[in-house]
C-alpha cells in the first residue's frame, strides 16, 4: 500500500478526475472531455507545483472531503468555497500543507458551480487514450468518485507557488456568450435568430458536463424534417425539438442530428462552467473569424 494516495471520505454530488482531456479522437466518437474550467484547473496546478496538464479533481456544488496518507501540498480554486484542514479554516486559492491523516474538507460553493483540487504530484490514475479525464458520455477514464475511493498520486516535480494573491474571475452574474451564427442557422426563421440574439435566457438546472441547457423562448424552425447526423464541436449551440438552445461542453457527443444554430467562442466557455442555474444568459452574435 503506497502512502502517495488520497482516500475519498465524502465524494460530494459529482467529483471527477480531470485534466486537459483527450483531443484528436472525435473521428472515433470520443469527446475531448477535460476540465470544464481549464483556467481554474491550470491555476490550482501551478499553485500546487504541478505541470499544467496534471490531473486534478473537479467538484460540483457541494465539494468533497479527502484524507491523504502522507503529508502533501494542496490547492483549491475555481468556485469560491470554504476550505478546512483538520477542522481548522485554511486558504482557498493558495497552497496549503495537509498533514498525513488530516481531513481536507472542500465545502459547498458560495458562488459558481465547480471547484478544482490540485494535489502535489497530481492524481495518477491510469490514463486512457493519453488522458486521465473522466468522460461521462463515453464512460472513458475513471468513474466518478465514491466514498472510500483511493486515488494514487504522482511524485511532486516542483515546489508550490509563492503568491500573495491570484487573479481569478468571479463566477458570472450574467453569462454573455459570443456566438458565430451557423452552420445551420438557415434552418431557423429570422424571428428565431432575433430571439436568440436579443431575448433573455437562463441557465437550466438540467445542465451538466455534456451541455449547458437554457430556459427561455423556443426558437422557431424554418424547415421541418430531420437533419442527417453531422459532426459536433465544443461550443456548438444545438436546438432540440423543444426549441431551447443547448451549449455543448466538454463531454458533448461528437455527432448529432439536431441543427446547430451557432457556435460559442471558446474563450467564453469557462464562464459557462461556473454559471449556476437561473443565471441570465445572453447570446451575442459576432462575425466569423
Amino acid at each position: 500500500m503506497t502512502d502517495r494516495a488520497l482516500v475519498v471520505v465524502r465524494a460530494g454530488a459529482l467529483t471527477t478526475v480531470q485534466d486537459r482531456g483527450r483531443p484528436g479522437y472525435a473521428h472515433l466518437g470520443v469527446p475531448r472531455s477535460g476540465a470544464l474550467d481549464p483556467h481554474a484547473a491550470a491555476l490550482v496546478n501551478r499553485l500546487a507545483g504541478n505541470p499544467p496538464d496534471a490531473a486534478v479533481l473537479e467538484t460540483t456544488l457541494n465539494g468533497c472531503a479527502l484524507r491523504p496518507r502522507s503529508t502533501m501540498t494542496v490547492a483549491v480554486g475555481g468556485a469560491p468555497c470554504p476550505v478546512t484542514v483538520g477542522g481548522r479554516p485554511a486558504a482557498w486559492g493558495a497552497p496549503v500543507v495537509v498533514p498525513a491523516g488530516a481531513l481536507l474538507e472542500v465545502g459547498a460553493a458560495v458562488a459558481g458551480v465547480r471547484a478544482y483540487v490540485a494535489v502535489s504530484g497530481g492524481i495518477a490514475v491510469e490514463p486512457v487514450l493519453g488522458s486521465r479525464a473522466t468522460d461521462l458520455l463515453s464512460g472513458l477514464g475513471p468513474a466518478p468518485l465514491t466514498d472510500g475511493t483511493v486515488l494514487p498520486l504522482g511524485t511532486p516535480v516542483g515546489p508550490p507557488a509563492r503568491v500573495d494573491a491570484i487573479p481569478h474571475p468571479c463566477p458570472p452574474t450574467e453569462l454573455v456568450l459570443r456566438v458565430s451564427l451557423g452552420p445551420r442557422d438557415d434552418w431557423f426563421t429570422a424571428r428565431a435568430i432575433r430571439d436568440l440574439t436579443t431575448r433573455a435566457y437562463r441557465v437550466s438546472s438540467a445542465s451538466n458536463r455534456i451541455g449547458l441547457r437554457t430556459e427561455g423562448p423556443a426558437l422557431e424552425r424554418a424547415r421541418t424534417g430531420e437533419l442527417p447526423s453531422e459532426g459536433m464541436v465544443l461550443g456548438a449551440v444545438q436546438v432540440p425539438p423543444d426549441g431551447r438552445p443547448v451549449v455543448f461542453l466538454a463531454d458533448h457527443p461528437t455527432t448529432g442530428g439536431y441543427p446547430v444554430i451557432a457556435v460559442v467562442r471558446a474563450a467564453d466557455l469557462p464562464a459557462a462552467a461556473q454559471a449556476v442555474p437561473g443565471t441570465p444568459v445572453r447570446f451575442v452574435a459576432v462575425r466569423r473569424r
